[in-house]
């Protein structure tokens, strides 16, 4: 008998080897280097993996580099632009997969009033100020902490923007936690504080395509957005603080809607969405609020926030130029951006939901990228 338990502690067979398979988690998270930068800081890229999922994330932006979903055929295929290493990110991109702020989308002529007193940020975008000012939180280094809990795996990343940074007052404290689930979800969790009053709109600025990152365009891909109104803007997207209704224009997606069905109809240079829906809701409960089906691979983004706003942008200004993974070239409306955050330009609007946060108050949002395939 005992010769027997050694042979089977031996050739692994028997209760030992399924206990270890018992206590291992179902969904990892991992770390290794991925390059330096020009000062000399070391960058990291974090994995989270399930059996159907994979992320990568880097501290530098806090930002999703990959992103591993099935097909309805169970194939894994990766649906974010980017690049293959941290030089690509370096020379400059469209925020790619990033973590945007302080203030996420326009600032109107650069300029706000808090308090009494004008501040004046950086004018990155013509006249006006976007995602954060020349180096937002796109362009620094984050630290990243890694975690597993309730079969779950996160990152989480932590930054201190000091006062002044980008012409905002105050210090904030930003945390940001990435944690993949069981149910194949990627959630962001944002959670800030500040000694001073000052404006906060985070985002998380992905450019996805469904049927794969080196694809072609997403103009077949369906969406459907719960919204009945947008807040229009000028020439220059900024909000001109009304709303208007969806309905009866080419921005009406309360249906399930290919992308590229009334995407001529937007005039203006450079043509197609780059929209700010009001989504419908009466709380800041965690609810879904788009959907995004691709016909080709089967593969379903859901979409849940509880922020008041989405914006949806369909890679408008990618031009070609840009050289991805894998050498693939992003043209013109090769991915779509689904971004919650609050209205553009509210620092400026009056009737726009408010962005200051105050000493004492934490400022707390969480977006949820829920993926299938049918």
């Amino acid at each position: 008998m005992r010769w027997m338990i050694a042979l089977l502690m031996l050739t692994g067979i028997g209760m030992l080897p399924s206990m270890h398979a018992a206590d291992a988690p179902a969904i990892t998270v991992s770390q290794a280097p991925f390059g330096k930068l020009p000062d000399g800081h070391e960058v990291t890229l974090y994995t989270l993996k399930s059996p159907t999922m994979v992320v990568k994330i880097m501290d530098y932006g806090a930002l999703v580099t990959e992103l591993h979903t099935p097909d309805s055929k169970g194939k894994l295929g990766d649906v974010v632009l980017g690049f293959d290493n941290l030089e690509g990110y370096l020379k400059g991109h469209p925020y790619f997969g990033a973590t945007i702020g302080r203030v996420a989308n326009r600032v109107g002529n650069a300029t706000f009033q808090l308090n009494g007193k004008t501040y004046k940020l950086a004018a990155n975008n013509g006249k006006h100020s976007l995602h954060g000012g020349e180096k937002g939180f796109d362009k620094v280094l984050w630290k990243g902490t890694m975690s597993q809990a309730n079969g779950n795996a996160s990152v989480k990343f932590t930054y201190l923007s000091k006062d002044g940074e980008e012409g905002y007052p105050g210090n904030l404290q930003v945390a940001v936690t990435y944690t993949l689930t069981a149910k194949n979800e990627l959630q962001i969790d944002y959670v800030a504080t500040t000694d001073q009053d000052t404006p906060v709109n985070l985002t998380h600025h992905s450019y996805f395509n469904l049927a794969g990152h080196a694809s072609g365009n997403v103009l077949k891909q369906a969406i459907r957005i719960d919204a009945d109104q947008y807040t229009p803007g000028d020439e220059t997207l900024v909000p001109t603080g009304k709303l208007a209704p969806v309905k009866e224009t080419p921005l009406d997606l309360t249906s399930a809607t290919p992308i590229g069905k009334n995407i001529g109809q937007l005039t203006g240079e450079p043509g197609g969405y780059d929209h700010n829906y009001v989504l419908r809701r009466t709380d800041k409960k965690l609810a879904e609020v788009a959907e995004v089906t691709d016909p080709e691979s089967g593969r379903v983004l859901k979409v849940l926030t509880t922020e008041p706003g989405l914006q949806f942008y369909t890679g408008n200004f990618l031009d070609g130029t840009v050289k991805g993974k894998g050498g693939a070239v992003y043209a013109k409306h090769q991915a779509f951006c689904l971004e919650p955050q609050h209205y553009p330009d509210s620092i400026n609007q009056p009737t726009f939901p408010s962005i200051v946060l105050k000493p004492g108050k934490t400022y707390e949002q969480t977006t949820v990228y829920a993926f299938s395939a049918k």
